[in-house]
Formats: C-alpha cells, structure tokens, sequence
C-alpha cells in the first residue's frame, strides 16, 4: 500500500501504540463508527499531553497569525501561522511525539465535529490539536479527544472505492463542557461545485518530510481526476502528514474559514506514487456520499450501505 500524506513513522511505533492503548480505553475497530470507553476525555487527553503544553483555557482570546498575505496561485505552499479550525491528530500511544494527518472543524448541529481522510484510520487512541504550534508551551487552543469515527464501509485505497476516502470524527467536550466549535469556529461542509475551484489548502507535513513542523497553505486551481469522482491539484509541500487537509473555496482571510469543497485523499491515499507525489494532490468530490456520511455522523449511527 502507498504510504501517501500519512507519517510512515506510525507504522514503526504501532506495537508500542496499541500496548499504550490497553490502558488507556478499549480497542475498537479503526473505521465505521464504532464507540469506544467513555472515560477518555479531552481533560484526559490535555494531562496527557502535558501541564505546561495545554492552554489552561483551550482557546480564549487566542490568535492565530493575523497578517496572512492575500492568497495567490504560487506552485508551492508557504508556512504560516495555521488557523484555529485546522489542526493536526496525534496517537497517544506515540506519546504525541508525532502527527500523522491534518483534519479540520466543519459546522454541525452540535458543534463537535472534525473532518479528515477515511485512509487516516482515526483510532479510539486519537487526539486532535487545533492550530498546532510545534516546541509551543501551550497549545493556543486546547487538545480535544476523538470520540468516535464514521467511514463509509465501501472505501478503498483504489478504484472507485477511493473516491469515498473521508472521515467524519466527534470530539468531546473540554474540561470547561464546551463543544470544539464554540472555541475554534468552523468552516461549513458544501458540494463541490465543478472540477475547476480556486481553494486554499491547509495542512501539517510530518517533521521527518518537512523538519519546520508547522501549518502550510497553497492556493490554487483544481481540474479533474482522470477516470475518477475526484479534483487534483498541483502545490508542492504537501508531504505525509497532509491527508485530511481540507479544500477551502471562499476564504476569508478575517474569519479563517471557508466552504469546504474537499479534502486531501483520494486515490492512492492522497496523490501519485513516486518521488514527486508531493507536488500533486487528491480530493475525493462533495457529492451525495459524503453528506449521507454526515447526516450518520451527527445523528449518531453507525453507516451502513
């Protein structure tokens, strides 16, 4: 299988990983939104990643890098400050030394839900860093404990099974009860409406492919995946770690969000294979599928097709 936007590095730790989460909840099947232990919180998840590298408020007053440029169409991302919406998911079991994709807050009735790549596999041992700021002493908006994952049960790496590669994922609540939207606002879930869109993309790299470890962003035009349900587009700079990174069309550069026409995956988990796979990127389309996975998520059910 391609190891496309997702850290390699995952792979080696995975034994460690799943004896760290024994302890932590019961195991749980990674896809299909399936439930996990109850006691997992996001209080849980910020004692874990530390007490001094969590916003004591998870989020009040905090801003994120306020004199973005306007968004031009360069062939490559650019580092930046990240916003609060997009941030990165870490294993606990790696005790969160590592990222392994990007995902994202879109709008939802009740405020606590993330969107990302179906290949991410989010697991019951997954936390979710809005606005990760790397070697930071407090993370300007909280760590929030995944809860539980919708995948639809038909997507594959290839074929037309990979034109269903998203995830939706709720969060819990903070130690405050508040839900993740309140805190970090959210960009709203809408159908993709051609093949060609002008989008912004934000995304976190892993630090073995991009040792900064920070958010980038490229704007750019989209055009059709050959033979497939899918947008392509061609930005350099989106290495592992960037699946889940959501495709961004009417961004605001005061509000920090958009309309969410995509995200980072697709075929092959996200790109080509080969050395240049970082230079061009996947999204599978917003049609009907991904809204009937919504519709499971925040009723609560499990998908079934």
């Amino acid at each position: 299988m391609r190891f496309s936007r997702w850290s390699r590095a995952r792979w080696g730790r995975a034994a460690l990983a799943g004896l760290y989460v024994v302890v932590l909840a019961a195991a749980v099947p990674r896809a299909g939104g399936h439930g996990k232990d109850r006691s997992w919180t996001s209080e849980q998840a910020q004692r874990f990643w530390g007490p001094t590298r969590t916003a004591d408020d998870a989020g009040d007053g905090a801003d994120a890098d306020s004199r973005s440029p306007a968004q031009r169409i360069t062939g490559s991302a650019r580092h930046f400050g990240g916003v609060p919406s997009v941030g990165v998911l870490f294993y606990t079991g790696d005790d969160m030394r590592s990222h392994h994709c990007t995902a994202s807050v879109v709008h939802s009735p009740k405020g606590n839900l993330l969107v990302t790549a179906g290949h991410c596999s989010i697991g019951d041992d997954a936390a979710f860093v809005p606005d990760y700021q790397q070697g930071a002493d407090r993370q300007p908006y909280g760590v929030w404990t995944v809860d539980r994952v919708f995948t639809d049960p038909r997507r594959t790496d290839t074929g037309e099974g990979s034109d269903l590669d998203f995830a939706f994922a709720t969060v819990r609540p903070d130690a405050k009860g508040r839900q993740i939207e309140q805190v970090t606002g959210a960009n709203r879930l809408v159908r993709t409406p051609a093949y060609v869109n002008r989008v912004t993309v934000i995304g976190y790299p892993s630090a073995d492919d991009d040792p900064a470890d920070e958010a980038i962003r490229c704007t750019a035009m989209t055009s059709r995946l050959e033979n497939h349900n899918q947008l392509k587009m061609r930005c350099d700079g989106f290495f592992s770690g960037t699946s889940g990174s959501p495709w961004l069309t009417h961004f605001n550069e005061k509000t920090r969000t958009g309309d969410l026409i995509g995200v980072l995956g697709g075929l092959n988990g996200g790109g080509p294979d080969g050395d240049n796979s970082a230079q061009l990127s996947y999204s599978p389309m917003n049609d009907d599928e991904i809204f009937k996975l919504y519709l499971d998520a925040i009723n609560n059910r499990e998908p079934k097709r």
